[in-house]
């Protein structure tokens, strides 16, 4: 069929885009930079019980709108796959179900100030199964329903190290990651592409993940709801001071990442595909989290724009590549939506933290930890057999037949 490729026209919207944030910088608008100025801190710290508990209140209600995320955004996601979705959903509830409880007891084991009854900490137990699913993502029909229960157990250690290390192990101090773009995107999709690099020679004679209609408008839909909850998801742990802020520049760089991914899904396929869009478009949302409430609403929307640029040309040009390197699929393209957008994200942290060392270090240590503690877990994973009928729900569902 012919193509809607109008290169001249898209130029102009992407340029459009592009105008639209440099007028949100404080330097270009005065309303916006008054606004800033206008932050007070709150002392949280001094609160009485009354207001501590209003304050928690909230919070909790960001928490409800991130397992909307995890079970309906990101299920639905992974529906995409033909033949595939019985498995895609109950994998998504059997992993949650597992990883909140596994990083709450084990957490509340380790020294520190770890506090399970409080609302953070299930907070922080989410932001694991959030990770957890980027990973599986990855993997996903090519695992049987058992070995999600192992990976589940296996991830959410691996992640406690990872965010040990990062946070508290003193080795990267001052290190800018208030959203998870490092710590959670990053590091999930990482493991992921470890797990699929140790386990790929099994499925070499397998058929390979296939799509319809009816599975993309699902994955649409799961997008969709990502996109709408995701200001919750960056501005959970932050100061309430800087929680308006946060949820706008969460905004805003979803919005530059769905332009951008709309311009260069055009400009190099010539029609849009349901793949870019259903994932690129989030890819602001990813990349924003390092730097959500330190950065103005125009920085916020370049970012956004940033991000989903490099994870069109990752869906687009790049996926091959690293499929080739890691002789394996990522199947759910983790790598182009939460691996290149989340490392962008910790680096974008240079410009407000001007620390070089310590962010790209934490990047680095990041994709080190997540792909040797992958292959690690691809190899233990191994040990539990063979999916026999890849991308397919008959393994583990009773199906009618056709």
């Amino acid at each position: 069929m012919k193509s809607s490729r109008n290169p001249g026209l898209l130029i102009v919207f992407l340029l459009i885009a592009v105008a639209m944030a440099v007028a949100f910088f404080p330097g270009v608008n005065e309303n916006v930079a008054r606004g800033l100025a206008e932050i007070v801190p709150i002392d949280t710290e001094g609160l009485d019980g009354a207001t501590r508990t209003i304050f928690d209140s909230i919070t909790y209600a960001r928490s409800i709108h991130i397992l909307a995320m995890l079970l309906v955004g990101f299920g639905f996601l992974m529906v995409f796959l033909r033949g595939h979705e019985f498995t895609s959903l109950t994998a998504t509830f059997l992993a949650v179900s597992i990883s909140v409880p596994v990083y709450l007891l084990v957490k509340s084991f380790l020294p520190g100030e770890f506090e399970v009854m409080n609302i953070n900490g299930f907070l922080f137990a989410e932001f694991a199964a959030a990770s957890l699913l980027i990973c599986m993502g990855a993997v996903l029909g090519r695992l049987k329903m058992d070995q999600y229960f192992v990976l589940a157990i296996l991830f959410t250690i691996a992640y406690i190290f990872n965010e040990w290390l990062l946070l508290e192990s003193g080795l990267f101090p001052g290190f800018l990651d208030t959203g998870g773009s490092v710590a959670i995107h990053a590091f999930g999709a990482y493991f992921g592409l470890g797990i699929v690099a140790t386990t790929a020679k099994k499925f070499q004679d397998k058929p390979g993940p296939k799509a319809d209609k009816i599975s993309n408008e699902f994955c649409l839909l799961g997008s969709m709801i990502l996109w709408l909850f995701w200001p919750s998801f960056t501005s959970a742990v932050v100061a309430p001071e800087l929680g308006y802020l946060t949820v706008l520049n969460t905004v805003l760089a979803l919005c530059g990442s769905t332009l951008a991914t709309y311009v260069f899904s055009k400009l190099i396929r010539g029609k849009i595909e349901v793949e870019d869009i259903a994932n690129a478009a989030l890819a602001g949302g990813v990349c924003i989290g390092s730097t959500c409430s330190s950065v103005n609403p125009g920085f916020a929307m370049v970012i956004g724009i940033c991000a989903g640029t490099l994870s069109t040309l990752g869906f687009a040009i790049i996926a091959p590549k690293i499929c080739k390197l890691i002789r394996g699929t990522d199947t759910c393209g983790v790598h182009n939506l939460h691996g290149m957008p989340g490392l962008l994200g910790g680096l974008f942290g240079i410009a407000v933290t001007g620390n070089v060392g310590v962010q790209v270090g934490a990047v680095i240590a990041t994709v080190v930890s997540g792909l040797v503690l992958g292959r690690i877990c691809g190899a233990i994973l191994g040990l539990f057999g063979t999916k026999e009928d890849t991308y397919d729900d008959r393994d583990d569902f009773l199906l009618e037949e056709e």
